[in-house]
């Protein structure tokens, strides 16, 4: 099992790295000459990263027994 403290390391480190996904993603959808491709690969990757997180998150809540 991975440590509490590793998993929320982690969770910070890929938010930074979502929210920089942000930033470029907004800077080159503003330019008229974009790259498409780019575009949406970056995108996809936002949601990966996005999706990554809620995953660890769900890690940080302890089971409850039914």
């Amino acid at each position: 099992m991975i440590p509490l403290e590793e998993i929320q390391r982690r969770i910070v480190e890929l938010e930074v790295e979502h929210r920089d996904l942000d930033a470029v993603i907004e800077l080159l959808s503003r330019d008229v000459l974009h790259d498409e491709l780019q575009l949406r690969r970056l995108k996809k990757r936002k949601l990966q990263l996005k999706d990554h997180i809620t995953l660890l998150k769900m890690q940080l809540i302890p089971d409850i027994p039914a």
